[in-house]
Parts: structure tokens; C-alpha cells; sequence
């Protein structure tokens, strides 16, 4: 009870008190700032952040495309493995030609990925769209070309 008595006390009696001085000195600061009718800022600069910002546009500039997904659609090692990629990117062109296929190796495979999508939902769709004739097919994280503004 002593305790419950104690915290109202401070509630009430000293810490409302502690507001309104807060508010007057708060008062009597901006008055003294709205007597001034112009001011500057000055801002000191470290040279090394622009040395990271120029690194970071350089290294954007010379990246090709951005991150995204990609439908994986085949891969084959091999001796013809080059050969059979280039054959499954055409079967695909014909059969899908809005989405581009895309032949690569990765030691050891050829492997052949199919469109640029920005999000994985996009993938999802067009990943369900052609899984009729790409039974095995699944979605990749990938470097993808800018998308086309339609």
C-alpha cells in the first residue's frame, strides 16, 4: 500500500511538475530561435564517402542486368551436351517464343534458362504455364536483363 501511495505521489505531484519546467525551457529556446531571421548549415564530409559512392556507380555500371529468377529447363554434360543445349533452346523458342532462352555452361554442364523475371511470383505463373512440356523444370535465382517496359 506504502509502495501504491509512493508511485501515485510521484505520478502526480513531482512528475507533472517536471513536464511544465520541460515546456517552458523548450518555450523560452524557440523564442530565442525565431528572433534570428537567417542562419546556414555547414556540413563536413569525409573524402573516403566519396570514394565508396564513385566505386558503388562504377560497379553498377559494369554489372550486366539485375537479380532475379530464371526457369531452368535443361542441363547436359557431355560430349554433344553443347549441341543438345543449343537444340532444347530452339524446341523452346518455337514452342514459347515471348519468354528468350538463355544456353550457359558451368563446368561441368550446358545448361539452358528461360526467361527474365523480376519477381518470384512472375516465375511461379510462367513456370506453371509450361510445365506441361517441362515436366523437370524449376526456378533459379539468376542475373537477368533489365525487364521490357511495356
Amino acid at each position: 500500500m506504502i509502495r501504491f501511495l509512493t508511485l501515485l505521489f510521484f505520478l502526480f505531484i513531482i512528475h507533472p511538475g517536471k513536464l511544465a519546467s520541460q515546456n517552458d525551457h523548450y518555450r523560452s529556446e524557440t523564442a530565442s530561435q525565431d528572433s534570428f531571421s537567417e542562419g546556414h548549415i555547414v556540413i563536413h564530409r569525409d573524402d573516403r564517402v566519396d570514394k565508396i559512392l564513385k566505386r558503388h556507380i562504377e560497379y553498377n555500371r559494369q554489372s550486366e542486368g539485375i537479380e532475379g529468377y530464371r526457369i531452368h529447363i535443361f542441363f547436359e554434360s557431355g560430349n554433344q551436351s553443347l549441341s543438345k543445349a543449343n537444340e532444347a533452346a530452339r524446341k523452346y523458342q518455337m514452342l514459347y517464343p515471348e519468354e528468350k532462352a538463355y544456353v550457359s555452361f558451368s563446368e561441368p554442364y550446358y545448361r539452358v534458362r528461360v526467361g527474365d523475371f523480376r519477381t518470384r511470383f512472375d516465375a511461379e505463373k510462367y513456370l506453371q504455364k509450361i510445365s506441361g512440356d517441362y515436366p523437370n523444370a524449376f526456378i533459379i535465382k539468376d542475373r537477368i536483363n533489365f525487364p521490357r517496359l511495356d
